[in-house]
């Protein structure tokens, strides 16, 4: 920890917080849990991963979330570590007040790189506010960043695809178009889901050709790999296959 003034008490206080939360997660670290989770997140090295389990982070997350000092970690962006974007991930998830969750999910999002960031992220009081969300959600999905377009999408998979499912929304994730594989990834994902719990309304989206041949072939792969689609349905599926273009 820093060290001080009477006039920098204030940076040398949030720097407390930062320190413990370092420190707590040094002591939850697991090394070969670490050097597994590198090879798993493109783009993260060891120098960047302290190996702390989800779990582990979850739990501790809870803890940190009761505190009055929180803000001031949440405030300190960027992290250095993978794991600190995790807590994070996981601390705003936990956030009881929909302006506030919101004002901390847009302030994080452009800090997500990695995919496992991105699905981990998922606040419960987006679910008693769906209506407010679905505006943001279409902010996120016509931006040119790979996770904030993968956040827009999941949160279309997670809160709109049950009671509140509408044609328009798989029409707004089938008209994304990107190079970015963890985006397209998304996209099959989305569809696989709504197969599963929408199938007669979204086959037609399949059927049509509406998705880019990687995306759709992988969107049949997902969905005949999951025990909520029927033998019946994934014969058909397979029928639908297109042929990858060189």
């Amino acid at each position: 920890m820093k060290c001080a003034s009477n006039g920098d008490a204030k940076f040398s206080l949030e720097d407390m917080i930062n320190d413990e939360i370092y420190n707590n997660l040094n002591r939850l670290s697991d090394s070969k849990y670490r050097d597994f989770q590198v090879k798993l997140i493109p783009g993260t090295s060891s120098d960047h991963m302290i190996g702390v389990r989800t779990p582990d982070l979850r739990n501790y997350a809870k803890e940190l979330s009761k505190r009055d000092d929180i803000s001031d970690f949440l405030n300190d962006l960027p992290h250095k570590y993978f794991d600190e974007n995790q807590l994070h991930a996981f601390i705003i998830s936990l956030l009881k007040d929909y302006d506030k969750c919101m004002d901390e999910v847009e302030r994080f999002l452009p800090y997500v790189n990695n995919w496992a960031t991105c699905d981990q992220m998922s606040p419960k009081i987006f679910r008693k506010n769906r209506e407010k969300l679905l505006e943001k959600v279409r902010i996120w999905i016509a931006s040119d960043k790979t996770y904030t377009i993968r956040f827009g999408i999941k949160m279309l998979m997670e809160h709109f695809l049950d009671d509140d499912f509408d044609l328009q929304y798989p029409e707004m994730v089938a008209s994304v178009r990107s190079e970015e594989f963890y985006v397209n990834m998304m996209i099959a994902w989305y569809f696989a889901t709504a197969l599963a719990k929408q199938y007669d309304s979204v086959l037609p989206f399949i059927e049509g050709k509406k998705l880019d041949v990687w995306t759709h072939n992988k969107t049949i792969q997902k969905s005949i790999e999951s025990y909520r689609i029927t033998d019946d349905q994934k014969s058909y599926l397979r029928t639908l296959k297109q042929k990858n273009r060189e």
